[in-house]
C-alpha cells in the first residue's frame, strides 16, 4: 500500500494505458461511411500517353467486411476507365460492395499494368485481431 501511494502518479498512468488497450481491443468498431473512395485524378490519361508509368492507384486494395467494405472509384479523368466489365465515364462515380472474404483480381486501366487485385478481410474479431486492426488503420491514416 505504501508503494501504491508513493508511486500514484505512475500507477495511475499504468491503468490509463491499460484501459486504452482494452477499449482498442474490445470496443465495436464503428465508420460514417463503408466506401473506400479511390480517385482517378484528372490528366491520367494525358500522363500515361506522355510515357508516365506511375501507378495512381494502388496495386492491391485492402478492405475489411463490416467496416470498409464497399470499394468507390471516382472517375476524374477526362476519359472513360475500364475496371473489371464496368466503364466508368468521366465524373462517375462507381461503386462496388463485397460481402464475403475474398481475394480478386480487376482488369484497370487506370494502372500501368492493367490489373488491381481487391483483398476484403473478415471483421475484426475483438481481442488482438481488432487491435491489430485498428493499429493497421491509424498507420494508414
Amino acid at each position: 500500500m505504501k508503494m501504491l501511494r508513493r508511486y500514484w502518479p505512475a500507477w495511475l498512468l499504468l491503468a490509463c494505458a491499460a484501459a486504452a488497450l482494452a477499449w482498442a481491443m474490445f470496443a465495436p468498431i464503428s465508420v460514417g461511411s463503408r466506401d473506400e473512395l479511390f480517385e482517378i485524378p484528372p490528366g491520367t490519361w494525358e500522363r500515361r500517353m506522355a510515357g508516365d508509368k506511375r501507378d495512381i492507384l494502388p496495386s492491391t486494395i485492402r478492405l475489411t467486411l463490416g467496416v470498409k467494405d464497399r470499394l468507390l472509384l471516382r472517375n476524374r479523368d477526362k476519359v472513360p476507365q475500364i475496371f473489371g466489365p464496368v466503364l466508368i465515364m468521366p465524373g462517375q462515380d462507381f461503386r462496388l460492395p463485397f460481402e464475403t472474404v475474398s481475394e480478386n483480381e480487376f482488369n484497370c486501366t487506370a494502372h500501368s499494368s492493367g490489373s488491381m487485385k481487391v483483398i476484403v478481410d473478415p471483421y475484426p474479431a475483438p481481442g488482438l485481431a481488432r487491435l491489430r486492426w485498428r493499429i493497421a488503420a491509424w498507420r494508414a491514416d
